[in-house]
């Protein structure tokens, strides 16, 4: 794997910072149907994500999200980046799981359209998840899927599909943004 280079980590302490204000505030006007202050608060995954990057937390598996208490009393100040190539498997990791999400998104609206070489949405996914898993990114699949909130994914509630697709959009987002990715926070390439 090659040398990758982060961001600096001036800039990821000052984004660490303003993602603690913003989530902060965002709390503080719960509950709230703001579509605004739900994003802020989803936010705090990327939070999370960018003090792990700091080695200030610890990444909670991918269908569990960082508690609000515990991301917002870490102070970025004290954090040293990671390894390049750690942050690299992570980034690798958090894409797989928004891919996850992204395409029972699409099979449900039935848009998806699978490569030549795989007969069926269940037999590209349960191919993913052991790669995955081969390569240490993703746990154990289960019955040939990815594992979350104890179950097959593709079994999953409504409720629980949406949590883990924020987490994973979010985790993802951070990661991307610390490697580099995109001139800006707002611009983060999100391909999966």
């Amino acid at each position: 794997m090659s040398r990758r280079k982060l961001r600096p980590q001036s800039e990821v302490i000052e984004r660490c910072r303003a993602l603690c204000d913003e989530l902060r505030a965002a709390l503080a006007r719960l509950p709230s149907d703001d579509p605004a202050v739900i994003d802020a608060v989803w936010r705090g995954e990327a939070l999370g994500t960018l003090l792990w990057t700091l080695q200030l937390a610890e990444l909670p598996p991918y269908d569990e999200p960082f508690e609000p208490a515990t991301v917002l009393a870490a102070d970025a100040g004290e954090g040293h980046l990671r390894d390049p190539e750690d942050v690299a498997l992570e980034q690798e990791s958090a894409r797989l799981w928004h891919w996850r999400a992204r395409t029972s998104e699409l099979q449900q609206s039935g848009a998806l359209e699978l490569p030549p070489r795989y007969a069926s949405f269940d037999q590209l996914v349960a191919a993913t998840a052991m790669r995955g898993y081969e390569r240490g990114l993703l746990p154990v699949p289960l019955r040939g899927d990815f594992a979350a909130y104890g179950k097959v994914y593709r079994h999953l509630a409504p409720e629980q599909l949406a949590e883990a697709h924020s987490i994973a959009l979010e985790r993802h987002h951070a990661l991307n943004w610390v490697a580099g990715d995109g001139a800006g926070w707002d611009d983060v390439p999100l391909d999966t």
